[in-house]
């Protein structure tokens, strides 16, 4: 795998796992009252769509490696251009559902 394809799957653990971070021990109810913590899981939304649109247009066997990558990227597309569309159960529901399956796809491939 080159070079630039590990720096962008680094990128994507990295968001993700700031979003884990950032989203430990709080509620949906808690996410919702916090504008603070919305903006900074919606920005490492965007990264990480952002790195993965990136990533598979420079290696396109991610598609067979990483579940969903065009829900992921057009997640980003609505985050960014589509922002007074974002409901806070989607992102809520994603975080937890969808993040953690990501990041579990995204781990060994930093190791090959």
């Amino acid at each position: 795998m080159e070079i630039e394809v590990r720096k962008y799957l680094y990128d994507i653990q990295q968001a993700g796992q700031l979003i884990t971070d950032f989203t430990q021990g709080q509620t949906y109810a808690s996410y919702r009252a916090n504008p603070m913590m919305k903006s900074a899981v919606e920005r490492q939304f965007i990264t990480i769509g952002e790195a993965l649109n990136k990533a598979v247009k420079r290696d396109v066997s991610l598609n067979e490696q990483i579940s969903d990558i065009r829900k992921i990227v057009d997640f980003r597309n609505i985050l960014t251009h589509g922002y007074t569309n974002i409901a806070d159960v989607v992102v809520w529901d994603i975080l937890q559902t969808s993040l953690p399956r990501l990041l579990q796809e995204v781990e060994p491939l930093l190791h090959q």
